[in-house]
C-alpha cells in the first residue's frame, strides 16, 4: 500500500512540474511571409527558414519560458493580421517608416538593408534615372516600390505578390530589372539555385534601412521581451554568427 501511495505521490508531482512548466511558457505568434531569401524563406520541407527565423529560434534560447510560434502568411494581409490581432509580431524584413511608427511599433533594428536593382549580366545603370522607359518589378507594398515610384524617372512599375515572381519574369526577360532589399537581391545574384550567373546587382541606393520586428502598438510588453533577445544574441556573438551564415558578411 505504501508503494503505491508513493508511486501515485510522484506521478501528482511529476504532472503537477509539467503543467506548472506549460502554464509558464508563453506562446507568441508570428507572422513571416516567407518569400524573401535569405530572410525568411520555405526550405524543401516547407518549413520556415532563413535569418530572421534562426534568429527568433537563438532569442528563444536567450528567453526563458519563450517560444516562438512562426506562421507563413503572405505579405497582402500580413499588416492587416497584426492590427486586428491575428498574431503578435510581423517578421519579414519589416522596414521602419515615418508612416508605418503612426500605425505600429517596431523593436529595435535586426539588420540594415539599402534598396537594389537587379539586371542580367551585361546590362549596366549607374542610377535610377537610368530606369527611363524600363519595365521594373517589385514586391507590392515593399520599401522597393516606395523608392522607385518616389523617384520619378518614368519608369514601367510592375508589382508582385512576392518577390520570387518578379524574379522570374527577369529570368523570362519579361521585365527589365527588379528592385528589393540589397541582402535579397544579392542572394538572388549569388546564391540562388536556378538563378546562377544570369543576375547582378546593377545598382544600389544610398541611403539606409533599418528592419525590425513590428507589432500592434496595444503588445509593448512583447516589444521589450523582443528587445531583451536581440540584446543578448548579439552579446553572446550568435548575431554575427547568423549575419556570416545567412549574408556572408
Amino acid at each position: 500500500m505504501l508503494r503505491k501511495i508513493l508511486l501515485l505521490t510522484c506521478l501528482v508531482l511529476v504532472l503537477g512540474l509539467g503543467q506548472a512548466q506549460a502554464q509558464q511558457t508563453r506562446v507568441i505568434s508570428v507572422a513571416s511571409d516567407c518569400m524573401w531569401p535569405p530572410m525568411e524563406f520555405l526550405d524543401d520541407n516547407k518549413q520556415p527558414t532563413g535569418f530572421s527565423v534562426d534568429l527568433l529560434r537563438e532569442m528563444e534560447k536567450v528567453l526563458p519560458g519563450i517560444k516562438f510560434n512562426i506562421q507563413n502568411i503572405a505579405w497582402d494581409g500580413i499588416f492587416a493580421g497584426v492590427a486586428a490581432g491575428k498574431y503578435e509580431v510581423v517578421s519579414s524584413s519589416v522596414t521602419i517608416t515615418e508612416d508605418r511608427k503612426k500605425v505600429y511599433i517596431f523593436s529595435e533594428p535586426m539588420y540594415e538593408v539599402t534598396q537594389s536593382v537587379v539586371m542580367p549580366r551585361g546590362k549596366k545603370i549607374s542610377s535610377l534615372a537610368d530606369l527611363k522607359g524600363k519595365k521594373v518589378g517589385g514586391q507590392i507594398g515593399t520599401t522597393g516600390i516606395f523608392v522607385i515610384d518616389k523617384a520619378k524617372v518614368g519608369a514601367k512599375i510592375k508589382e508582385y505578390e512576392d518577390v520570387g515572381l518578379a524574379m522570374e519574369d527577369l529570368r523570362n526577360d519579361r521585365i527589365d530589372a527588379v528592385i528589393c532589399d540589397s541582402n535579397v537581391a544579392a542572394y538572388y545574384a549569388n546564391k540562388k539555385k536556378g538563378f546562377e550567373n544570369l543576375f547582378h546587382v546593377a545598382y544600389s541606393t544610398k541611403e539606409v534601412e533599418q528592419l525590425a520586428f513590428c507589432l500592434n502598438k496595444k503588445d509593448p510588453d512583447i516589444v521589450k521581451i523582443l528587445n531583451e533577445g536581440l540584446a543578448k544574441v548579439k552579446a553572446n556573438g550568435k548575431y554575427d554568427e547568423l549575419v556570416k551564415k545567412w549574408m556572408g558578411d
